[in-house]
């Protein structure tokens, strides 16, 4: 069914506005009202009714929803006070008040479908210019190309190229549907607004088989510094993006039939499996590794990801007692970096390993150094670079690398490991207050997080609360049972060595056991 009034047409199973032939642009949520309030032209719609209809029922303010009525109306052409299609009745809500005409849609000819690819996949669309001012439309069109190049580099993601996502230019679409004719279960939109001097980007990233929102974000900047704006909004996008599609595909895949598993469906179930960082949950982790490595023995992110379990089971103290995995896991690591040099999550993961478990500062840093060059975006790679940076005695060059990362993904799941990795930085700097303050941000989102755990022991020791430094190393005892400072140095790479005298120092004080 389509519905006709004025010299308008809005057809919901397209998600088109048409004027005259012409497809109006509107962003999806004052497309969703005007639908709605038409639907619904029979009585006057409360506050309520629109915030279930429209936004799921999830609570926004008197500004956004006044912001999007106004917008329906401008896109309708119902401006001014005379309210001739939308009117507002104060305390009781709005109506749709113009006569409609519905009609039976046409139907249109069968549209070809790519089938799903393999992996996560993502069409970027041109973003929607919603200024009016059609000279903004190659700002857009720019950085949309730029997030497309920068989104190719992010390790396991399919990105469909510009000549394909741009056929969806100046057309309200079907989210699911895009989803549909290219293949891909992930769809990311967005729109440009310039008010005076300033533009104002809004992006939103899209599960494209169920329509859900899996992340959305605003950017703000002046109209003289454009391509400054651009690079920032690119940047911020792609680095949201990466864990966020990781999350979300390793969910789909759980939820999905389980056939007999391949080795990409395995990596992702150790991906989610690493993230619940448990001792259980790691070792499960390492046996799916294993899996799919039995399946590709050449896999190198399975490479990858196995010597990276086993550097965060090293540093938590989680291995077994007797066993001996240093080795095997260090050369696996360099494997993969030999099968994948162009992989950036490859070399970042195998960097980690081989400076953990092999104490070669040099070697892992170039590695890191490389991962950065391929994809400057990525927050893990900043963050475990500064935290390497920041033992190898330079905290104010790890401190800006991580800063970067927070600034670039401040909503990580993961992002305890930033917090740890500036506590970290902050010691080095003999910043006592901020280690002390990131150390419990990291424990506020992770208990079990030793490093956290031991950087808070030492921070306290050195400012002196020597019984709450205590009570924290009775709480690093019940994570690392086992825990002796003597094998703690012993497995722990310090290239500083005044930094591993201050912490034997402070773990002795607290109560670890020599």
């Amino acid at each position: 069914m389509v519905y006709r009034f004025d010299d308008f047409v809005l057809d919901p199973d397209r998600r088109e506005l048409r004027r005259g032939g012409d497809p109006v642009a509107l962003e999806p949520q004052v497309f969703d009202l005007i639908a709605f309030l038409i639907k619904a032209r029979d009585h006057v719609v409360s506050r309520d009714e629109i915030l279930d209809a429209v936004w799921g029922g999830r609570i926004v303010s008197e500004a956004t929803l006044a912001s999007r009525i106004s917008a329906a109306r401008s896109a309708i052409g119902d401006n001014g006070e005379a309210q001739r299609l939308i009117r507002t009745f104060p305390r009781k809500g709005v109506r749709f008040i113009a006569e409609v005409r519905e009609q039976a849609a046409v139907m249109a000819a069968p549209v070809m479908t790519t089938p799903r690819l393999d992996g996560p996949a993502i069409a970027v669309l041109p973003f929607t210019n919603m200024s009016g001012d059609p000279a903004q439309d190659y700002f857009a069109d720019g950085m949309v190309e730029d997030i497309i190049t920068a989104l190719s580099r992010c390790s396991g993601l399919a990105v469909i190229a510009r000549n394909s996502s741009f056929t969806y230019k100046g057309r309200a679409v079907d989210i699911r549907e895009v989803g549909r004719e290219l293949g891909v279960g992930y769809v990311l939109e967005g729109s440009v607004r310039r008010v005076g001097e300033r533009l104002r980007i809004n992006g939103q990233l899209i599960d494209a088989g169920s329509g859900a929102h899996l992340w959305a974000d605003r950017f703000d900047g002046d109209v003289s510094d454009l391509f400054a704006l651009q690079d920032r909004i690119t940047e911020s996008v792609v680095a949201a993006i990466e864990p966020t599609l990781e999350l979300a595909e390793s969910a789909r895949r759980r939820a999905a039939p389980q056939p007999r598993p391949d080795a990409y469906d395995l990596l992702l179930r150790a991906a989610s499996l690493r993230d619940a960082f448990t001792p259980e949950s790691l070792k499960a982790a390492i046996a799916c590794l294993d899996h799919a490595l039995a399946i590709d023995a050449d896999y190198a992110p399975a490479m990858a990801a196995r010597a990276y379990c086993q550097a965060l089971r090293h540093f938590q103290r989680w291995s077994e007692p007797d066993e001996d995995y240093r080795a095997d896991a260090v050369a696996l690591a360099w494997r993969a970096t030999e099968r994948a040099p162009g992989d950036a999550q490859v070399l970042w993961m195998a960097a980690f390993a081989i400076w953990n478990m092999a104490d070669e500062s040099a070697p892992a840093r170039e590695l890191f150094k490389r991962s950065l060059a391929i994809n400057a975006n990525s927050a893990m790679a900043l963050t475990m670079s500064g935290w390497i940076a920041a033992m190898a005695g330079q905290p104010a060059e790890g401190r800006a690398m991580i800063e970067r990362a927070l600034r670039l993904n401040p909503r990580d799941p993961r992002g305890w490991f930033a917090a740890g990795a500036m506590a970290i930085c902050a010691l080095a700097g003999d910043d006592l207050g901020g280690a002390i303050r990131w150390a419990e941000t990291a424990l506020g989102q992770n208990r079990r997080f030793a490093v956290a755990l031991r950087v808070l022991i030492v921070a306290l020791v050195r400012a002196g609360d020597l019984a709450r430094a205590t009570g924290v190393a009775r709480q690093l005892l019940i994570v690392e049972p086992d825990l002796t400072v003597s094998g703690f140095l012993a497995r722990i790479p310090f290239p500083v060595q005044t930094m591993a005298t201050t912490y034997a120092e402070a773990l002795r004080a607290a109560g670890v056991p020599a």
